[in-house]
């Protein structure tokens, strides 16, 4: 079906009904209209994982590997099973529209929101996009490509204007958003495009995607993106949201019968919307909903996000074989990531899982496992985790939440494992909240000193034991959505029974915010926690140290500022290595990190942010059970800095993206930073490779074949890279195409590896037309371009 199909359907509504269906009916819902056969569609957040229609506190859903984890297996094949495994969890809830896959590229290491994104490199993140497009839509789930287009950063997300070449916009940053335009929706970004609302983009959206490109589907806004009526409509926008209210509604109403609007753009923008509707199955026969689908703690998804984790974790280093580990050996497991590991960023990419497995869990069968806690990792603590709170009603590991209204009438009373709840956007009942009381039992056999405290906007009142504190806690100003995605928060310390009673009253200041309660045992010294973190190591065969980033570093609305690990992190490290006989480091982090004492230690593995089946995944690859055969999909600098493009922080409201088309390690190959500590496509797996017999096939995409030979003593899968280095000197070194293949010890397999003609041309801004760039470039066969096999030309 196409657009000019439902034609009869969009002339049978009035202007006022067709606008009433541009605007969601509520957070993540959109509007029925039953006179033509429409039933309401529902949206869901992802993409690791489908949370549903509430923000905080919904459903309980599977924890998927976050999208860097799942993009180093550089797997085409499992990118489609983790699209076809999200639609089950989607339509298990009757969500009709995912959002994901994100698909902005890695520009800076600094960019907070890296982990929802696939890579640095267009090619990686288009194939890979299109795939798990794929997955979900063969399902009847439609897949949204966010966020078009230059959505790099998050300082100043709401105001900031990427300034961005046409060049470097049709090559980069737009190729993947061409690759994946099989999918049924796109999302338009936050920030201005050199000068112009990405809502707003007549260029972008009209001229390029919906005019060049042919693209059919609908696009929508992030949410509260949208500030204007007629420059959106005109600009290409499509649906806004989200609503009931928005910019549009009224005003847009008023705006084409002023002639600002011609009715022929609302009706093209109906008819995309009533596209969408039909292949979700909400236009017509009502949808009829699998019955019978996965559980997010069934042994089926167990085993698929296990192997999913494992697959992508990526071996950065492995001197003298130490790893897969012994299991006869003993092992002394330190570090606080290896108590609390973290599983997911932050924002709107959370869910509610059934359960984090953590690395000393994962582990935990081992028979001669030690384990240490490590330095603290966080300047913001989280909310209750881990049991340390119980409900006080049902004695179950979380909290017991109270909401009333302004009369001091109950709305709602509910259990939430998370320790906190949202307020004020997904509230499904009738009243508005003016106040909650949370309450929880403070787990434990004895007297314990704590850090007790409460999260979110409002007047509170605190009770433990014989302590009563009263504070009020605001927003800093310093950025849209603080209340939600970054809400203030305060602690203090007390000494209480195990089994006291914790309550925070709260008179909300703020209509939409999360709520929650902060519990905790009191930090140590660390001093104390290395030296015993140092008496463990000396004491065991093999040291392993898990360190990382939280969601302070790598979530939505936030950048970083430095590489470096947070807290005394390092220290950590090189205390142990300077006492173990043998030393690995495990690296719970999405993005790159520098590693100071990188020469000091035995081997080094990458596990990035690996989901609900963490431990488990990370266990199985140090164990070997599962080869962890990842590739970096991000360049690792060796500093801060140290990269072709840097800084996220706008001046006078403007982020130029001034290094083009050189980013990652397109400019690293050139010459325009330094070398870094580990290139794209680096990643050891558990074989040893020989490459020959490496031969061209010219054409008008040319591939690329050769032999590989597993030397090495464990089954492996090795992922044969091909770069294009074009003869001319303004066109950076490029990825064009990779084949993996696995191969049993001591044999050797033909790959073949086939170049994508989409880069093999360039923009050229003075004909605003494609040209195929010159022939007799160089074809380097690498591990990644730091382990170069063979050039052919």
């Amino acid at each position: 079906m196409t657009t000019d199909d439902l034609a009869p359907l969009v002339k049978s509504l009035d202007l006022p009904a067709k606008v009433r269906l541009l605007t969601g009916a509520s957070t993540f819902t959109l509007a029925a209209e039953p006179s033509i056969g429409l039933s309401a569609m529902n949206f869901s957040d992802g993409p690791t994982g489908v949370r549903g229609l509430k923000f905080s506190g919904g459903r309980v859903v599977s924890l998927f590997p976050n999208a860097t984890l799942l993009a180093s297996a550089w797997d085409v094949d499992s990118a489609y099973e983790v699209g076809r495994l999200l639609a089950e969890e989607a339509m298990a809830q009757e969500i009709h529209v995912v959002l994901g896959p994100t698909i902005n590229l890695h520009r800076t290491p600094l960019g907070g929101r890296l982990f929802e994104a696939y890579s640095e490199d267009p090619l990686l993140t288009g194939r890979l996009a299109a795939a798990y497009v794929r997955g979900l839509q063969d399902a009847g789930v439609a897949a949204c490509l966010k966020h078009l287009v230059a959505n790099e950063s998050e300082t100043d997300r709401n105001t900031v204007d990427s300034v961005v070449d046409e060049k470097t916009l049709r090559e980069l940053y737009l190729l993947p958003f061409e690759m994946a335009t099989d999918a049924w929706a796109i999302m338009g970004a936050y920030n201005d495009v050199n000068g112009v609302a990405a809502t707003e983009q007549h260029h972008v959206i009209n001229e390029v995607i919906k005019d060049d490109w042919g693209y059919t589907g609908l696009v929508m806004s992030d949410w509260f993106a949208t500030k204007t009526a007629a420059p959106a409509a005109n600009g290409g926008l499509d649906l806004v949201m989200p609503g009931p209210n928005g910019p549009w509604g009224d005003a847009l109403v008023a705006a084409v019968q002023a002639g600002e609007v011609d009715e022929a753009v609302i009706d093209d923008h109906v008819s995309r919307l009533l596209l969408l509707a039909k292949r979700v199955g909400a236009l017509g026969a009502p949808r009829v909903w699998p019955s019978s689908l996965p559980l997010p703690d069934s042994a089926v998804r167990r085993e698929q996000l296990t192997r999913l984790a494992a697959s992508g974790i990526t071996v950065l280093k492995n001197d003298g074989d130490v790893l897969p580990l012994d299991r006869a050996g003993s092992v002394a497991l330190i570090g606080r990531h290896a108590l609390e590991t973290i599983d997911m960023g932050g924002g709107s990419a959370q869910v509610n899982p059934p359960y984090q497995i953590s690395v000393a869990t994962g582990l935990g069968d081992l028979a001669r496992l030690t384990v240490v806690d490590g330095v603290e990792v966080r300047t913001r603590p989280v909310p209750a985790r881990d049991g340390f709170l119980t409900d006080p009603v049902t004695g179950e590991a979380g909290i017991r939440i109270v909401l009333y209204d302004a009369a001091g009438n109950e709305l709602e009373q509910r259990f939430s494992a998370q320790a906190k709840t949202m307020i004020g956007m997904d509230d499904d009942f009738s009243g508005t909240v003016t106040s909650a009381v949370l309450s929880g039992v403070v787990a434990g056999s004895s007297s314990t000193e704590v850090e007790l405290g409460a999260m979110g906007v409002g007047d509170w009142k605190i009770s433990a034991a014989s302590f009563d504190l009263s504070y009020s806690l605001r927003t800093s100003g310093s950025g849209f959505g603080e209340e939600v995605l970054t809400p203030p928060l305060r602690t203090d310390r007390f000494t209480v029974p195990a089994g006291t009673l914790f309550t925070a009253t709260v008179t909300l200041t703020s209509d939409m915010g999360l709520f929650g309660l902060i519990a905790r045992s009191a930090s140590r010294e660390t001093v104390d926690v290395i030296d015993e973190a140092v008496r463990a190591a000396a004491g065991a065969d093999v040291a392993v140290v898990v360190v990382g980033l939280t969601e302070e570093q790598e979530t939505e609305s936030v950048d970083k500022s430095t590489l470096q690990l947070p807290g005394a992190q390092d220290a950590l490290v090189e205390a142990v290595a300077g006492a173990a006989r043998h030393t690995v480091v495990v690296v719970n982090a999405a993005t790159p990190v520098l590693m100071p004492w990188l020469s000091r230690v035995d081997a080094v593995i990458w596990a990035g942010l690996p989901g609900q089946e963490g431990g488990h995944a990370i266990a199985a690859a140090l164990l070997g059970d599962i080869e962890p055969a990842g590739r970096l999909v991000t360049t690792f600098p060796a500093a801060d800095e140290a990269s072709p493009a840097w800084s996220v922080t706008p001046v006078d409201g403007k982020l130029v993206y001034s290094e083009g088309t050189f980013i990652g390690y397109r400019g690293h190959f050139a010459g325009k930073a330094p070398a870094p500590a580990f290139w794209l496509g680096h990643g050891l797996g558990y074989g040893k490779w020989e490459y020959t017999d490496v031969r061209l096939v010219t054409g008008d995409a040319p591939a690329v074949t050769a032999t590989v030979t597993n030397v090495g003593s464990h089954p492996s899968r090795e992922v044969v890279q091909v770069y294009l280095r074009p003869t001319e000197p303004d066109e950076p070194t490029r990825l064009v195409g990779w084949t993996a293949v696995t191969v049993a010890p001591g044999e050797a397999a033909r790959v073949v590896v086939e170049t994508d003609p989409r880069l093999w041309r360039r923009w050229n801004p003075t004909t605003n037309t494609w040209s195929r760039l010159a022939d007799g470039g160089e074809f380097l066969v690498a591990r990644g371009l730091g382990d170069i096999r063979a050039v052919v030309s």
